[in-house]
This record gives C-alpha cells, structure tokens and sequence, in this order.
C-alpha cells in the first residue's frame, strides 16, 4: 500500500470518518483484524514479516474492495478506504473520485494506552520469557523467547491465550524452520512449553497430533 500524507477530513467537505469503527460495507472483524496486522507489521524488526502482514491485510481488504494506507503526520493514523479512490499510478488519494467521506475508516496508531495494543502484549509475553529463564536456566529460557517471537510476529496475542492449533503450528514448523533452536533446546521444547504454561499457571493446549 502507498502511504501518502493526505487527510481524509481534509479532502472533502463531508465529516465523520473515523467515527463508527466499521461501515456497513466494511465488518467490525475486518478492521479490527486489519489493524492488529498494522500493527505488526509497524514493530516488528523483521522486515519479511512486516511485509507479509501487509500482504494479509491488503488480500483481506480486497474481498470488500477496499484498500490501506498509513498516513503519518504527527501520529501515524491507519485509513481504509475504497480502493475506487485511490490512484494506483500517482499513489495517492484522488479526493475527485471521493463519493462520500463516511465510507472512509481512520484508526490512531500512536498514543494509546489500550492494553491491547501490540506493544503491551509483547513486554507481557517478554516477562514470560524472563520468568522461565530465572527459574529454569538459558535453555527454557531460549525456548520461551523462540515462543514469544513467533507469537509476537504472528498472532500479537499473550502467550497464554494461544490455541492448541496455534501452539501446534509453533512447535512443528516455525520451531524448526525460524529458531534455529539448539540440539539442546529441540529435545526439551515440549519439557519447555509445560514449564512456560506452569509459570504463567495456566493449562497447556492440546497441541500433540495436530
């Protein structure tokens, strides 16, 4: 998505976008995913993982025919929009095209204190990982951190609220494939994923045989 510096609430003489967190031709769900994968893509340091939680975000936007762009002024605000607006070629919003303003969704990416928010999440799983390594040495330790990266990157969700399905996923292909774990660390990654749910005093999900 091109980004572009351009205000919606300045483009035209209509008000209120922004101000339901979904039009009727845009789901709650949908914008609501749409900016957990914003921000993912803004704060993780990997940049292959930053761009294909772009990717998800523009294949899920396309089904209604709306498109993405971040527009950073003072703080960084996520705008979704019709894509009928937006000029692929000049990669900008042609305020000409634009119909009616409302259909436009802006959500803030900067000064909230939502404990939602991408970066509590991940110094609440960082905390999980400190507590495995203090109790249990380097090798859980590295384990937890494995964990809370690929939790972090992929489902910005705690650690303790992840599904058997997504802790199957962790375990039998980003495990292997992006940890690069030790001999050390691959033997006793179940042993460590019990001792990461024992310190947050949660059960384990069922993620054997998945």
């Amino acid at each position: 998505m091109t980004d572009s510096n351009e205000s919606l609430a300045d483009a035209g003489g209509a008000d209120g976008a922004g101000d339901e967190p979904a039009t009727a031709e845009l789901p709650a769900d949908v914008v609501d995913e749409a900016e957990r994968l914003t921000r993912i893509a803004r704060e993780t340091p990997d940049e292959n993982e930053a761009q294909a939680r772009r990717e998800w975000r523009a294949s899920l936007l396309e089904n209604y025919e709306f498109t993405a762009r971040v527009r950073e002024d003072d703080d960084a605000v996520l705008v979704l929009h019709p894509e009928e607006w937006h000029d692929a070629e000049e990669g900008v919003i042609r305020t000409d095209r634009i119909d009616d303003l409302s259909r436009a969704i802006e959500i803030p990416l900067e000064g909230t204190d939502d404990p939602d928010d991408w970066e509590a999440i991940d110094a609440h799983n960082r905390d999980i990982v400190a507590r495995v390594r203090d109790r249990h040495g380097d090798v859980d330790g590295d384990n937890a951190a494995a964990l809370a990266d690929f939790v972090g990157n992929h489902y910005a969700k705690r650690i303790e609220d992840l599904t058997g399905a997504e802790l199957a996923e962790f375990v039998t292909d980003y495990f292997v494939r992006n940890a690069w774990p030790s001999e050390k660390q691959r033997d006793v990654i179940e042993e460590s994923i019990t001792r990461i749910y024992e310190t947050v005093d949660e059960p384990v999900p069922e993620f054997r045989d998945r």
